[in-house]
């Protein structure tokens, strides 16, 4: 198994949630979170006056799969969360060593 985390543009939210469950992808969690990359933030400009905004707003989606559908899912997070701008995001491919379903106590990949 492995955790897929996806840094995202908040508003491709929806394309990347139906890309990865159109592959088989049961269940995500999602944060909202903050930061910036090479393009250290941007300027907005708010009733006349010139800011610097350097931690934008991001969304993170994680996902555990199974190690068949990896590249697939990967896929299909690049395809739907693309713009070609910067500032696109990032995804980070993790190992899952274990998974446990609390209610149950099912272990491995039936608990995902």
């Amino acid at each position: 198994m492995k955790k897929i985390e996806a840094i995202i543009r908040p508003h491709l939210l929806e394309a990347v949630k139906d890309s990865l469950q159109a592959l088989g992808v049961q269940g995500m969690t999602l944060s909202e979170i903050r930061g910036f990359g090479r393009q250290k933030g941007h300027t907005e400009v708010y009733r006349g006056s010139e800011y610097k905004v350097e931690f934008v707003p991001k969304l993170k989606v994680e996902v555990i799969v199974d190690d068949e559908i990896v590249e697939g899912a990967i896929d299909a997070i690049i395809k739907s969360a693309r713009t070609g701008k910067f500032g696109d995001g990032k995804i980070f491919v993790f190992p899952v060593e274990e998974a446990i379903r609390i209610r149950t106590g099912e272990h491995g990949v039936n608990a995902v």
